[in-house]
């Protein structure tokens, strides 16, 4: 499967064009522009069709393939400011993002060329919903959750429902699948309304061939009306031939940053863009000597914060820290050596300016559907491919993990350490997710 993610704007776009075909019963009033500058936002609100732009508060923000905005301080909406934002206000911001480089916490940097502006849609946080659905192995998974927004990550085995839905499932089965499954925490009230809407949610997904759909949140208001908030969505591109008209003119657009990214950056960015798993890797100093393999993309934010907070704490810098990145979703054995083997292979090109060990970060934390000892199997082969080099490092390595399968995933990591002569400490997932940090540091 060949997946390319494409822009919010499109995707909602997408929902909008097929609504009345899948969400029977719901409504979705789509008012969504995508633009380049503030002039060109400004001449649009002059159109016919647009007068809501002049008429309603709006919410602006970057459409470029990077998620966290509002961790970012890329998203203006009311509760930023006193008052509603203007239509002026929403022009003066773009110009303001778009005139001038942008460093997102991820490390990856570039100037800002595309923003979504919509209403802004009032709402209480009791209102959000998060569901989404994506490929795992040669199943389809729905995701679900009374709980929607930026910090759906944190918790996530307890606040998100994993539902497995096999190609071969009838519908039937799978409504009935889905409707034993809906969170126990959504209201009552609610309840019925939004198992027929995940339903509906899926079989878009599946006829519409995403490879993974994701709405965070999606805002159940009274009457049945919609509002799709944050839209992430990556199209199976080897159905383009039979999907060309039902997806229109959509862009592939390039990820944010991609333009001044290293060959090993990019060819991890393209492995991303084939596997239905997540693979990122940014280098961020490239002579530093801690470097990581963290699953999970709020797990790979609280490393790199850990990091520069107890490298300064014991005599080193910011500057120690060499890399961010994530492995998540579900990679393969030969996905996971692929990611291990670049890491490696970029970790061991250069000693440390002041002659200390290299420290290898391999971290997470409890995974929800990545079989921990199959992801392990492919490290545990790139040890054995780059043993030599990494002991001429004196690499030190930290594990951490939890999860499917972790028990066996970290006896096998720590029996193949030891025998080709590497130095390893392992967790599980009774020690906190970050304490290896201390302890690699503080050593």
């Amino acid at each position: 499967m060949a997946q390319k993610a494409i822009r919010e704007y499109d995707g909602k776009a997408l929902f909008s064009k097929q609504w009345e075909n899948y969400f029977s019963g719901f409504h979705y009033g789509f008012k969504s522009v995508l633009v380049s500058s503030g002039a060109e936002l400004l001449e649009i609100a002059n159109k016919h069709g647009f007068e809501w732009l002049k008429q309603e508060a709006l919410v602006a923000k970057p459409d470029m393939l990077f998620g966290k905005r509002g961790k970012n301080d890329l998203v203006l909406f009311r509760d930023q400011k006193p008052g509603d934002v203007t239509l002026a206000q929403a022009a003066k911001w773009i110009d303001e993002k778009s005139a001038h480089n942008t460093t997102l916490l991820s490390g990856q940097s570039g100037i800002l060329t595309h923003f979504i502006v919509e209403p802004f849609t009032p709402h209480t946080q009791e209102q959000e919903y998060y569901i989404s659905a994506t490929t795992v192995g040669e199943d389809d998974v729905l995701y679900m959750s009374a709980e929607g927004g930026m910090e759906v990550e944190e918790g996530w085995d307890e606040k998100v429902i994993e539902v497995v839905i096999p190609i071969s499932m009838s519908d039937a089965d799978m409504e009935h699948a889905v409707k034993a499954n809906i969170p126990s925490d959504i209201p009552a009230a609610n309840k019925q309304a939004f198992a027929a809407f995940a339903i509906q949610f899926f079989k878009f997904y599946r006829d519409m061939n995403f490879a993974y759909l994701e709405i965070n949140p999606i805002v159940m208001l009274e009457n049945n009306n919609m509002a799709i908030l944050d839209l992430v969505a990556r199209l199976d591109d080897t159905a383009g031939f039979m999907m060309r008209d039902t997806w229109g003119e959509i862009e592939y657009p390039t990820a944010f940053g991609m333009e001044d990214q290293s060959p090993e950056e990019k060819a991890i960015a393209d492995a991303d863009s084939k596997s239905g798993a997540s693979l990122k890797l940014t280098i961020l100093n490239p002579m530093g000597r801690i470097w990581t393999m963290v699953a999970g993309g709020g797990a790979s934010v609280v490393y790199a914060d850990t990091i520069a907070d107890f490298a300064e704490a014991n005599g080193g810098s910011i500057s120690d820290l060499a890399n961010y990145g994530e492995y998540s979703g579900g990679p393969t054995t030969s996905e996971t050596k692929f990611y291990a083997d670049t890491v490696i292979d970029l970790m061991t090109r250069h000693k440390d300016p002041h002659g200390r060990d290299k420290i290898l970060i391999i971290g997470g934390a409890i995974a929800n559907f990545t079989d921990v000892a199959k992801t392990f199997t492919g490290i545990i082969q790139s040890f054995e491919v780059n043993a030599e080099k990494m002991k001429a490092h004196n690499t030190k390595i930290y594990v951490r993990r939890g999860g499917p399968n972790y028990e066996k995933g970290l006896k096998d990591i720590k029996e193949a350490a030891d025998r080709l002569g590497l130095y390893i400490e392992v967790y599980g997932p009774e020690t906190h997710v970050t304490d290896i940090v201390r302890m690699a540091l503080e050593k």
